[in-house]
């Protein structure tokens, strides 16, 4: 699939964004294999494997996808290649049926094989020990056994040998590998005393077997994968809920008659009717009609939005109250949420930085496992106490079974998709793994004033007629005159004096005569009046004398509001106030900033007073105004100059380059799509307290990496030695002949790790890795 353009950030790359299903994987060392293979390609750029997803991301250019997924399969596994736009739900659907089937099918086999495993180890003891079945000769229990465990070993386990097979043939080992030599070895050495006993008799060895331990192991790696599937399909969830969201069907009008169609159906420029309590099928401009828009699933903001003709509306949402009518803007992929959903896709397979250390580690890591193997056979062979074969035979088999690659494979891309989709949950997209990592080290926010602290829309905020003015004019008379001299102008303010004009339903002309002055405001003639509405130097200008406003543009000044002064008739007659209100959320969320010992900087062109204004309303300290677009950009460098980690949010083209530089960007939902594309991280509401969720969140997934990083090599670099014989040898230098009692269970009475219970803690590592992964999605 390649990242489509629009108003969400696409990855960025010279080449287009290739996505793969590829399947077979198991561990760190499988993801090092398949990523080598693609990057070695003609044309790649860069590849990126994520075990959690089970997919590959290829920036390439010029690339026959073909060859990627021949690349792929000549590594040892299997991959799809990707399907047109058209097919892409379809190919979803599909592969959610195949993950169950196959879950359905490691289920069964996994029942047999744990069901097996418990019969021969609760029975193999107890041939021993029960007084009557020790009478049993072994000539008629060892293959009794052997038939219990046999279907464990080609049917339950089959996957293991085909996985290691798929990569051996091309000189490779992985995880399945080791699993497959353990109970290879466990189940040969078993098979061969069980049928040809003389050979052990002869060398003076015992004739045991290991059918248990060989079951066991299968039956307890297969338990841990089952956990897996089932963790792995919850941390995808964010995706599948987003994908639920689509609406499948479209009220179209045409030709006067409503049609209901397929969603996938309608084409842009479609005019499209919705009614109350029903979704809204595609992304649109409302032609007519009013309604509210609980656009939640987009924002995570409760309450609905209003909306009337020209406002923008967006597929998945609910319309609550109204019936309106929309014309058609984006569908299908090109839709607000199918961006959304490509973009949390995409995140969730890229890697964060910390990643590249557990690649390197795997690199080498089954290797030198099975290095150590071969190491410890040999020297429990020739320097350990009798039976030597079947102390090298089982410790060998431990060292195998115990070590995990698993857990390392899954440490980062389970945190950074539960992670990626639990921001999602809550209207934070974050484009990549890089900038989640990132935004956990955040000291500094910079943010800027227009469209983030404010609402970014001026609103008129007062009306003070000139009570000397000669006629003197009430409110209502002095807005309705402004706001008609105003009618042909498109300057914000303009907007602001005509909604509030139109709010309180007022009689509005048109002007007989307009003219805008640039940098001043208008002159114009309604109903024969001659009106002059913007700054002090218009009125002089003209030869009005200002003065009369002259304290109540000083007052509104200072208190972060812009005065507009009113003269008619060559006479000052009053003055309207404006200013662009600040987020009802913007207190709390630069209050929650600098609870976690944030330093929040605010960035504005505005004149310093009115930025102090605002700072004084949100609790800001650190404010620079008169700031021209190119010197935010210097300023964000100035602050990592000073060793600080910089996260710049805005939502404006000027904030673009500053968006860019910052070591994190958040652009803010609503924002221009440059801004959106310049922003690793989108907030898809307006809400600054978002801005911390972003922070806390990254600190919580960056934390939970850390804790399975630490779990998954502790735990190796703990065990392995254990298995390889270590708790004898400590028994020895302590002078202690036999293991504790409570510890027998897994180091028997000798030290020596049970590879059962090596099968077991493998298991259990993995899935506590997953588990602890999964804590994210239950985080406030």
């Amino acid at each position: 699939m390649t990242a489509g353009d629009g108003p969400l950030p696409a990855l960025g790359g010279g080449g287009r964004q290739i996505r793969l299903a590829v399947r077979g994987m198991t561990c760190a060392s499988c993801v090092r294999r398949v990523e080598r293979a693609l990057s070695g390609g003609a044309g790649v750029e860069s590849a990126s494997v994520n075990l959690a997803t089970e997919e590959a991301s290829v920036t390439a250019s010029g690339v026959d996808v073909a060859a990627l997924s021949a690349a792929v399969d000549g590594a040892g596994y299997e991959a799809r290649l990707p399907g047109g736009e058209a097919a892409e739900e379809q190919e979803r659907d599909a592969l959610e049926r195949e993950r169950a089937a196959e879950y359905a099918r490691l289920r069964r086999r996994t029942a047999y094989a744990l069901a097996s495993a418990i019969v021969l180890v609760a029975a193999m003891p107890a041939t021993r020990w029960i007084p009557g079945l020790d009478a049993i000769p072994a000539r008629v229990l060892h293959p009794l056994f052997f038939a219990i465990a046999l279907p464990v070993q080609i049917w339950a386990g089959a996957q293991f040998y085909r996985a290691a097979w798929r990569v051996g043939r091309h000189g490779s080992a992985d995880m399945n590998t080791l699993i497959a030599a353990g109970t290879t070895a466990a189940f040969g050495y078993s098979l061969l005393a069980t049928f040809a006993p003389g050979l052990f008799r002869a060398a003076g060895v015992e004739t045991a077997v290991y059918f248990d331990t060989a079951a066991a192991i299968i039956g307890l790696v297969l338990l841990g994968r089952l956990l897996e599937a089932g963790a792995k399909a919850r941390t995808g969830e964010a995706v599948r809920r987003l994908i639920a969201l689509r609406p499948r069907l479209a009220r179209v009008w045409e030709e006067g008659e409503e049609y209901e169609i397929p969603v996938r159906a309608v084409r842009p420029g479609d005019i499209v009717i919705v009614r109350p309590a029903e979704q809204i099928p595609v992304d649109g401009e409302v032609l007519d009609g009013a309604s509210a828009v609980d656009e939640s699933m987009l924002t995570g903001e409760s309450l609905p939005v209003a909306k009337a003709a020209g406002s923008p509306v967006f597929g998945a949402t609910l319309n609550t109250t109204g019936v309106i009518r929309l014309r058609a803007t984006a569908v299908g992929a090109d839709s607000a949420l199918a961006r959304i959903i490509r973009l949390v896709e995409e995140a969730q397979g890229s890697k964060a930085p910390i990643q590249a250390l557990v690649d390197r580690v795997a690199a080498v890591f089954v290797p030198a496992v099975l290095a150590a193997a071969a190491v410890t056979f040999a020297a429990w062979l020739l320097l350990g106490p009798d039976p030597a074969l079947t102390l090298a035979t089982l410790n060998a088999i431990a060292v195998l079974i115990v070590a995990c690659p698993c857990a390392l494979g899954l440490a980062t891309p389970t945190a950074i998709m539960v992670g990626i989709g639990r921001g999602a949950r809550d209207g934070i997209l974050i484009r990549d793994a890089e900038a989640l990592e990132q935004a956990h080290r955040i000291d500094t926010v910079v943010l800027d004033k227009t469209g983030t602290i404010t609402a970014g829309r001026p609103e008129l905020t007062g009306l003070r007629p000139l009570a000397a003015s000669a006629p003197r004019l009430d409110e209502r008379e002095l807005l309705r005159l402004a706001a008609s001299a105003e009618r042909g102008s498109e300057h914000p303010y303009a907007g602001a004096v005509l909604r509030e004009a139109e709010r309180r339903d007022l009689a509005l002309a048109w002007p007989e005569h307009f003219r805008a002055i640039p940098g001043s405001g208008v002159e114009a003639t309604v109903e024969g009046r001659r009106l002059l509405v913007g700054t002090a130097e218009l009125l002089s200008g003209r030869g009005v004398d200002p003065a009369p406003l002259a304290g109540l543009a000083e007052a509104a000044s200072a208190g972060g509001e812009s005065a507009l002064l009113v003269a008619v008739d060559g006479a000052a007659a009053g003055l309207l106030t404006v200013a662009d209100p600040v987020r009802p959320t913007a207190r709390e969320g630069i209050a929650r900033l600098r609870a976690r010992g944030i330093d929040v900087v605010m960035l504005t062109g505005d004149h310093r007073e009115s930025a102090l204004a605002v700072a004084g309303r949100v609790g800001i300290e650190n404010v620079v105004a008169r700031v021209q677009p190119e010197e935010k950009t210097r300023i964000v460098g100035e602050l990592q100059a000073e060793g600080r980690v910089v996260a710049m949010v805005g939502d404006g083209i000027n904030d673009a380059p500053a968006l860019a530089r910052a070591d994190v960007g958040i652009a803010v939902g609503g924002g221009t799509d440059v801004a959106l594309e310049a922003a690793p991280v989108t907030l898809m509401s307006a809400d600054i307290g978002a801005v911390e969720r972003a922070i806390g969140l990254s600190r919580a997934t960056i934390r939970t990496m850390r804790q399975n990083l630490g779990w998954a090599f502790g735990y190796n670099v703990a065990l392995i030695p254990v298995a390889a014989g270590a708790g004898y040898l400590a028994l020895a230098l302590l002078g202690q002949g036999e293991v504790p009692l409570a510890l027998r269970p897994l180091l028997g009475e000798q030290g020596f790790l049970n590879p059962i219970a090596a099968a077991g803690a493998m298991a259990i590592s993995s899935v506590s890795v997953m588990a602890n992964s999964l804590r994210l999605r239950a985080r406030r």
